[in-house]
């Protein structure tokens, strides 16, 4: 094993960091990289250059001023290890005539997704990255000028389904289709004569963490075994330099092996056993519960969570409907009786009393659930509020996950101005 282990080295208190750097940095003599919302890369050969993703569209001035800077010879290819916005937004502001984009078959239908449902994925984003997009259009117009450049929805000059082969200057590189990764056009880029692997994001965000199999923000299932496949086509490579799309290098062959065969173990691990309580007739909830990874699979859960996993893997084998209840089929959810089960226990106040009680007793998620029953009959009830406020900070002081986290500040922010105002209207009165 090594002796630090990435999830360590990289620990959880991730944080989604814009554009910002003022200068790429060196890798090695050939490559260079420009931080942001995900990383781009550029490949320097004597024919022209390369660039690896875009980063979004208003990012892409400081990807290209930063690379620019180093070299400015001619951009040659564009490639695209996913097709999310984060790596295509910056395409036509840094494509240049001649320049071919280059991208997996399926890339034109994730964004063709993308743009279908693109109000609906920005509203469920908005709490996790509006601060850094905010950090990152002020940088912009301080450092760089212009204005915000307009985000791409390109159309690749050249895609393929398994693997492609491209040169350019004497370098060799590898096109490998990983369609288990964050999207279905995710692939990898190969440098054989350098045992150096461009794989953007097929890992999660933060390399040696257990992966995001559902995201909370709001995209399709991700399937467990497919993620293992196209992690074990980066296996196969041996790579001794892995590129990542966030954070620098992980370097090393033993490293990286050892590091990409825990997680795959991991996921294996996380798989057989949902699988094997779903066949044993466990619900979803107690699978949830019960299932942690043994100290030798031990990775972090830093962005993705091993217990959001487990549903999304019952869910993906299952569907959405968990034979628990008959009201599962129809259109009507449980907060429909709230206001009756308000009434029956005698006022909102008596409800939150309770959940401040379930609080005092570390029965947090059910004071929560408690909370919301009163202020869905009272939403300014201040003792209600008062609970969802002290539940979500002992969450969020708990929570080393980067999804959870924002969610969690998020709604911090929302419960204390609704107590702000609610305890200005009771000074009125």
């Amino acid at each position: 094993m090594t002796e630090t282990p990435l999830y360590r080295s990289r620990p959880s208190g991730f944080e989604i960091q814009p554009a910002s750097q003022p200068a790429a940095q060196k890798i090695n003599d050939f490559i260079y990289l420009s931080e942001g919302l995900s990383n781009s890369y550029m490949i320097t050969t004597a024919e022209g250059r390369i660039v690896i993703n875009t980063g979004m569209g208003f990012e892409a001035p400081v990807h290209k001023r930063n690379f620019d800077a180093v070299d400015s010879s001619p951009l040659r290819y564009i490639l695209l290890t996913q097709g999310h916005v984060d790596h295509v937004g910056g395409v036509d502001l840094m494509r240049e005539e001649g320049t071919r984009l280059v991208a997996q078959a399926h890339n034109q239908a994730h964004q063709t997704d993308d743009a279908r449902i693109a109000a609906f994925r920005a509203s469920r984003s908005a709490f996790a990255f509006a601060g850094a997009i905010a950090r990152a259009w002020k940088y912009i117009q301080e450092h760089v000028g212009g204005g915000i450049a307009a985000q791409s929805r390109p159309t690749p000059d050249i895609t393929f389904d398994e693997r492609h082969e491209l040169e350019l200057g004497g370098l060799r590189m590898e096109l490998i289709s990983t369609p288990g990764g964050e999207t279905t056009d995710s692939m990898v880029i190969w440098l054989p004569d350098h045992e150096v692997c461009f794989c953007g994001n097929l890992f999660s965000a933060l390399f040696g963490h257990f992966p995001n199999l559902v995201t909370i923000r709001g995209d399709r299932y991700r399937e467990a075994l497919g993620f293992i496949e196209s992690l074990e086509r980066v296996l196969a490579l041996e790579p001794k330099l892995l590129l990542t799309g966030h954070h620098g290098p992980v370097v090393g062959k033993e490293t990286i092996r050892e590091e990409l065969t825990r997680l795959r173990d991991a996921v294996q691990y996380v798989h057989d056993h949902t699988v094997r309580g779903m066949n044993h007739g466990k619900d979803i909830y107690t699978l949830m519960q019960e299932i942690q990874l043994p100290p030798e699979l031990e990775v972090g859960e830093g962005y993705g969570k091993v217990s959001w996993s487990v549903r999304a893997i019952w869910e993906n084998y299952a569907g959405w409907f968990h034979h628990s209840s008959t009201t599962e089929l129809y259109p009507v959810p449980a907060s429909s009786v709230h206001e009756d089960l308000v009434e029956l226990a005698g006022g909102a106040d008596a409800v939150a009393e309770r959940a401040r009680a379930k609080l005092s007793a570390g029965e947090t998620l059910e004071a929560i659930h408690l909370a919301e029953v009163a202020l869905n009959h009272s939403p300014a009830n201040v003792a209600a509020l008062e609970v969802m406020i002290a539940a979500h900070e002992q969450l969020e002081r708990e929570s080393e996950n980067f999804w959870l986290t924002q969610w969690l500040r998020k709604q911090l922010v929302d419960l204390r101005s609704t107590l702000e105002a609610s305890r200005a209207k009771a000074a009125q009165t």
